[in-house]
């Protein structure tokens, strides 16, 4: 009997000392993360892996690829693409010239390399991209191929100083969003009609599989630009991209990709310039955005199909970025149940009398989503329309967007940040009284020509250290 409450006295005391060890491990991670996150994205940066590839070249010319811009080279860049996988991989070629094309398939190992002088121009024709597993403002569905697309592949690339041109504009795919500044008018059909882009969201809300989400011709649901679905290992290097459809560089279900040196200049409806979605270990840098919607939009899925699929986006990390026109410059939403966090932004320069805000987070009650520890620095802003920061939980878009999933905002922080003109608000955020925005700090920024110092509705704990508004130092609130 003794022993016996001895060992039950014996154990007592090792779980009691476990417990306070691991609260004490707990609390000095939090604590050391807190302090500061930045070691964390030096750590993800480090363990992103580099591509390599055999040193092999495929020209796509010696598989009978024309370079006269008229003649459609489809099987050229197939074949090209398929030899090199078979090979063990390496380098496909697009030399100086202007090709035509439809949909390129990566395979993996394989690096589309583009010369200095070489133009891939894309197919106006639907009927040249394959219906394909693809995602449409951030519900999976089958549709059109993805101008460039790899799925299920490891190591694998688009690199060269060449272009990348879409061709959309006004007369062709641009009409299909039924915008009215892109050529649209009454009778032509779009992605709105009743028969399109509901029925696809309404086939997500009621669990359709994807499989039987087929959409494509007649449903006017535009292709993304280059989409990596379920890929892991991928570099975009130098090009330059022009024109797209829709979304232009879309990481989906992707985990450790490098987008470094690419420049984006496309300013059709929906022309996000990179949208890593339920994606990971994501490293944008060096990059120039000048687009038609936000420069970079970090998603995770939209209402019911975010939360079937419940893969946050995370680790996504911004560096010596240049974003001009567009709705913001790093946003984080609209379609984003599944969540993000750990999101870093630094060293970027934002200017431009046609970029509404600096920074954005944007979701609704039938989005949902947790973002959290968003972490910006060393920012140089010239001129926004409308504010430099701005966390909303009722962004609203495509009529009522009232549901029962009330999403989460907290942890936000700006440090070093300079702005010549602010707009009308520095700070706008609105929160729910049962969630507010929570946690928002803002640390040596200084903010000039603005109309109003801030907007705020249900928001807890906002800190505003060594910040100058209009050269006036303002207090943090503390509610």
């Amino acid at each position: 009997m003794i022993t016996n409450k001895l060992v039950t006295f014996k154990k007592i005391l090792f779980l009691a000392a476990f417990g306070l060890f691991t609260v004490s491990c707990a609390k000095h991670s939090t604590s050391g993360s807190s302090d500061n996150p930045w070691k964390k994205m030096d750590l993800v940066v480090k363990s992103i892996p580099q591509t390599h590839f055999e040193n092999k070249v495929y020209s796509i010319n010696d598989f009978g690829a024309v370079a006269d811009g008229k003649t459609l080279n489809t099987l050229a860049f197939q074949k090209a693409i398929q030899e090199c996988a078979a090979n063990g991989g390496g380098q496909v070629l697009v030399p100086n010239g202007k090709y035509l094309t439809g949909a390129i398939h990566l395979e993996s190992n394989v690096n589309l390399h583009l010369d200095d002088h070489a133009e891939i121009l894309f197919s106006l024709n639907p009927k040249d991209y394959p219906i394909v597993h693809t995602s449409f403002e951030g519900t999976e569905l089958m549709n059109f191929s993805p101008l460039i697309y790899a799925k299920n592949k490891t190591n694998i690339a688009v690199t060269g100083k060449g272009t990348l041109n879409g061709q959309a504009d006004s007369t062709n795919w641009w009409i299909w969003s039924g915008g009215k500044d892109y050529g649209w008018k009454k009778g032509i059909p779009s992605q709105n009609d009743p028969t399109n882009r509901e029925v696809l969201v309404d086939m997500a809300e009621k669990g359709v599989p994807v499989s039987e989400r087929v959409f494509g011709e007649g449903c006017y649901l535009r292709p993304n630009f280059i989409e990596f679905f379920e890929c892991n290992t991928v570099l975009i290097k130098e090009v330059k991209i022009i024109n797209s459809p829709f979304w232009i560089l879309h990481p989906i279900k992707t985990n450790n990709m490098i987008i470094d040196g690419v420049t984006v200049n496309s300013h059709g409806p929906n022309n996000d310039g990179c949208d890593p979605e339920y994606s990971q270990n994501i490293l944008i840098k060096n990059c120039t955005f000048n687009t038609g919607d936000d420069c970079i939009a970090i998603k995770a899925g939209r209402d019911g199909d975010g939360r079937r699929v419940a893969i946050p986006s995370k680790n996504i990390i911004v560096q010596n970025c240049k974003m001009i026109d567009g709705h913001g410059g790093v946003v984080i939403g609209s379609e984003i149940s599944a969540g993000v966090n750990n999101v870093f932004v630094e060293n970027c320069v934002m200017d431009s009398p046609h970029l509404d805000r600096a920074i954005r987070i944007k979701t609704n009650s039938k989005r949902g989503g947790v973002i959290e520890d968003i972490y910006m620095r060393n920012l140089e802003v010239g001129t926004v329309k409308e504010c430099v920061l701005k966390l909303n939980m009722f962004y609203n878009v495509y009529g009522s967007q009232t549901g029962n999933f009330i999403p989460v905002i907290r942890n936000v922080s700006l440090e070093n940040v300079t702005v010549k003109n602010g707009g009308k608000y520095s700070v706008w955020a609105e929160g729910y009284k049962e969630s507010p925005v929570e946690n928002i700090t803002l640390k040596n920024v200084k903010i000039q020509k603005v109309d109003s110092v801030y907007l705020l509705k249900n928001v807890k704990n906002i800190n505003f250290i060594n910040t100058y508004i209009n050269d006036k130092k303002v207090a943090s609130i503390k509610n």
